[in-house]
């Protein structure tokens, strides 16, 4: 069985005070203790340079200060700008034409400043309570210290849960589970909301009866779970041994159409997750690789429709044609000495240990979390997505976390 993941909020201890003594020293030894240099300085400037030349230099030193000045910041733009562009394929592609075309508003980098401030202030209020997991006694604080999602306008639910997320933006969310009933505990029920003062219904799922393979149907309509109704929207479905899944819309099956119908009306594929094989848990945590189509130069998600079983995201992931495709895995956790057990840093979103709290990233850029999703209690958890994802996209990954996985755990 896989170790559970258990939630921390830094990675690494703060530096020692033995470790933040050792600068002053080093700049002592070029700086102006005990040196006869700094004085000649100023003497050589009084006596060779006129007094307008002099003022000419010094403006033109604060210039070239300045400039210095703002230079990190221009650099730290860029790094906020390369997340986005990683997910950019075919003729677009991650090139620098790309990004001046489309760039990043600055209303957005501002929203993303204003958003990495308010995850620092929850992670520091959700230190405070980080020791009551568990606890009945602590539910209510922790509810009023969970960090809520910003405004992000939904608008139509059916249309919002298929748009990628805002870029520069955290789209969180809090999925709960549902086990109540006769065959709850083997079909449980699961729900989508977004995690905000006005709890906003995204979507639900439920694992489908009498199916060969784990086969979940997610609709807009909580109240109607069926694969005929009208608020169907997509389903996940995995193979023999429940290690390979693949996310579909609600579009037609290719192999029920007779192969007459209109290519534009066949379902898209929109994820395909894969977990490795790991016999007893021998090799440590789970590890998952998660396949998504790219973005094009329009932040508008690739079309992939199959037209038969040769072709998909499987299939092209295992031929290793990945030219319109974005590889994803899940950021490994540390093995912590002082708790004895595999850690992750949730930043707060995240309070109970569990084998399903994962985090993905892109392997350029492993600070940006694409995805994340923990335990808060024993049937609710904390999914959090971000551009390119949209919350069928990262619904239908949590999903895949619950089912049973032959030779995997």
């Amino acid at each position: 069985m896989d170790p559970a993941i258990h939630s921390t909020h830094s990675y690494l201890a703060a530096p020692s005070l033995e470790k933040c003594g050792e600068l002053p020293p080093l700049l002592g030894q070029y700086g102006d203790a005990g040196s006869p240099v700094p004085p000649a300085k100023p003497l050589r400037v009084k006596k060779k340079v006129p007094v307008g030349e002099g003022t000419k230099t010094r403006k033109t030193k604060k210039k070239g200060s300045g400039a210095a000045d703002k230079e990190p910041p221009a650099s730290s733009a860029g790094a906020q700008k390369a997340p986005e562009a990683l997910f950019l394929v075919g003729d677009d592609g991650p090139s620098g034409k790309a990004l001046k075309k489309k760039g990043t508003p600055r209303d957005s980098e501002e929203e993303r400043k204003r958003e990495e401030g308010e995850e620092e202030d929850a992670a520091a209020v959700a230190t405070k309570n980080s020791n009551q997991k568990g606890k009945a006694k602590g539910k209510g604080k922790k509810k009023e210290a969970r960090a809520t999602s910003p405004p992000v306008g939904v608008g139509e639910p059916r249309e919002f849960v298929l748009q990628p997320a805002p870029q520069g933006r955290t789209v969180r969310c809090r999925l709960t589970r549902d086990k109540r009933g006769m065959d709850r505990g083997l079909y449980p029920s699961y729900f989508l909301h977004l995690d905000s003062e006005k709890k906003v219904f995204l979507l639900a799922g439920r694992k489908r009866k009498r199916s060969k393979t784990a086969n979940y149907l997610m609709s807009s309509d909580p109240t109607n779970l069926s694969r005929g109704g009208e608020n169907f929207v997509g389903k996940l479905r995995s193979n023999l041994l429940g290690n390979r899944f693949t996310v579909f819309d609600n579009g037609q099956n290719p192999g029920r159409g007779g192969g007459g119908a209109d290519v534009g009306s066949l379902r898209q594929e929109l994820a395909a997750v894969i977990y490795e094989t790991n016999v007893l848990g021998f090799r440590g945590p789970r590890r998952m690789t998660v396949i998504i189509p790219g973005m094009n130069s329009d932040n508008e998600r690739v079309p992939i429709r199959p037209r038969n079983a040769s072709d998909g995201l499987l299939v092209r992931w295992q031929n290793k044609t990945l030219e319109s495709l974005i590889e994803l895995h899940n950021k490994p956790p540390f093995w912590n000495e002082a708790t004895g057990s595999y850690t992750l840093n949730f930043q707060g979103r995240v309070t109970q240990a569990s084998v399903k709290n994962f985090q993905i990233v892109h392997a350029d850029d492993p600070d940006y979390i694409v995805l994340q999703f923990g335990r808060v209690a024993e049937d609710a958890f904390t999914l959090d997505y971000r551009y390119p994802l949209c919350a069928l996209q990262a619904f239908a990954i949590a999903l895949s976390s619950f089912d049973g996985k032959l030779a995997c755990e």
